[in-house]
Formats: C-alpha cells, structure tokens, sequence
C-alpha cells in the first residue's frame, strides 16, 4: 500500500513536470496567486490545460472565450450545453484525484463547494490548486471574473465581460416601504425551510431587481416557516423545478402570492451560482416586480 501511494506521487509530479511551460532555458514559467482559502500558490504564467472542480468556474471560462483550456470539469458543469463535452472527473464532493491526474493539467480551479482538505490533498500531489470563491456581496462577481481571467491569461477578456455586464447594472432604488416584498425559496417541506438572508449576493440581486428580502435581517441561509407565513411576502421567487410541489404544499399554499398567482419562476443556476448569468436574473426579476418601469 505504501508502495502504491509513492507511486501515485511520482506520477503527479512526473504529469505535472510534463505540461509546465518552458521558457528556452527550460525554466518553468510560473507566478504566485494568493487564492481565497489565503494559500500562495505557485501557478503557470499562460496555463494550457486547466480542470474546473466549479460550476461557476466553468461558465465564466466559457463566458471569457478559453473554453479551449479546459480539459476537465464535473458533473455539475452543464452550462453552456458545450461544457458537457469535456472530461468529466466526477462530482463535486467526490472527485477523481486519479481522473485528474490523468488529465495532466497545470492548473485547477476550484469553488466554494471544494473543501480546504481537498485543496490541500492536490497541492501535496504536485498539482497547482486554486480556490476563487463566490463572495457574499453581488460585486464579487467582478472580482471573480477579473481573478480566473488573470489565472488563464485572459485579463483582456476578463476586463470586457466586467465592463459589458456593469453596464447592465441598473442603479439600485432606495428601500422604501412601496417596494414588493420578495422571498426566496432555497428549501421548503420536511428537509426545513431555507432562503437567502441579508449577507448574501442573493440579496443583492433581489434588492437591484426592485424589492426588498424579507429576509434581509437574517444571516446565512435558514428561516422558519412562522415568519414566511408573518411576513405573507407579495412575490414568492422559486426554483422553476420546485414551483408546482411548492403551491400544493401547506402552509406555502395558504401565501397571499400563491393564492394570487405571485410567484416567479427562475432557472436556478442563474440565481444560485455567481456567473454572469446574474444580470439574467436581476432582469427577469425587475420585470415581474415593475413591469411597467422598464
């Protein structure tokens, strides 16, 4: 066993020492990235084969044109449709390393769902790991973006994409009292009831879309049942796949904004992951909020 486990560095750090980029001395031509788990990691300056451990990841590297880089994602990065083409290395909590190694990169991006432990398990097997997380504040998005496409050699794009989509940014109103009130629904029924509270960039795309979380005073993710049925919001923001189990549902169904037809359905990787994709969702919501302001 201890013999198998030397084996498999070996080969690491062999697979990694064969797709480096060289400079004519035969110098590896590397930087220091400082990712979001605060780790220094060493990184190729122009990487050639990269394995995305995010969704979101994914689609911001398709989004900035070097799609071409990738040569490995999960099963969970489906967007674009093209990105199901590419090496799949497994699941999100259950990654291949053996998969990964196999696919001899020179970089790995990974996201909020890869555990430090797994980050670090790559790092000791001789494969740069880093780790661009998705923020709390809706800006974040831009800082992520600008990140990835600093790490793939895509700064120029990177910068284009941030400018393109700032520019579709509407100016945020003032949090009145006139505003419809918005709830969101993460998870509802036996499993307990979830949303996003005031500390999340989820909060932020209701409040430019023109409303006001209910849950703004919350942090983090939980909500009981007795205060959605309190607060009786006016719209009711859900997952299109949960919609139709969530109006036949008691108590959900007894809410003013099902009783009424209030609801807003959405494609949930627009609004769950931090993708470019989220200037989708503040659009869709603006217009169910204030159909006649835009």
């Amino acid at each position: 066993m201890k013999m198998r486990k030397i084996l498999t560095l070996l080969t690491a750090a062999l697979l990694m020492a064969s797709c480096a980029p060289r400079t004519n001395t035969g110098q590896a031509v590397t930087d220091t990235f400082r990712d979001d788990y605060n780790r220094t990691v060493v990184v190729p300056t122009h990487p050639k084969r990269v394995v995305s451990t995010s969704p979101a990841v994914t689609e911001i590297i398709f989004a900035l044109g070097a799609d071409s880089l990738l040569v490995g994602r999960t099963d969970f990065c489906n967007y674009p449709a093209e990105a199901k083409k590419i090496e799949s290395i497994g699941g999100i909590s259950n990654l291949s390393i053996e998969k990964i190694l196999s696919l001899s990169p020179d970089l790995v991006i990974s996201g909020s769902m890869i555990p430090q432990k797994s980050a670090d398990q790559l790092a000791a097997m001789g494969v740069p790991m880093v780790c661009v997380i998705e923020k709390q504040q809706f800006d974040g998005l831009f800082a992520n973006i600008l990140a990835i496409g600093s790490l793939i050699g895509s700064s120029e794009a990177a910068e284009q994409l941030v400018a393109n989509l700032k520019a579709r940014v509407p100016q945020v109103p003032d949090l009145d009292d006139s505003l419809p009130t918005v709830y969101y629904v993460v998870g509802f029924g036996s499993t307990g009831n979830y949303t996003a509270g005031g500390n999340t960039f989820i909060n932020d795309i209701i409040e430019m879309a023109g409303g006001r979380n209910v849950a703004k005073d919350v942090k983090g993710w939980s909500y009981s049942v007795e205060a959605l049925m309190d607060s009786d919001p006016d719209y009711i923001m859900i997952r299109r796949e949960d919609s139709a189990t969530f109006v036949r549902l008691a108590p959900y169904k007894r809410l003013s904004a099902v009783r009424e037809g209030r609801l807003i359905p959405v494609e949930s990787s627009t609004v769950d992951l931090q993708v470019p994709r989220n200037i989708e969702a503040v659009e869709t919501l603006r217009q169910a909020l204030h159909p006649n302001k835009n």
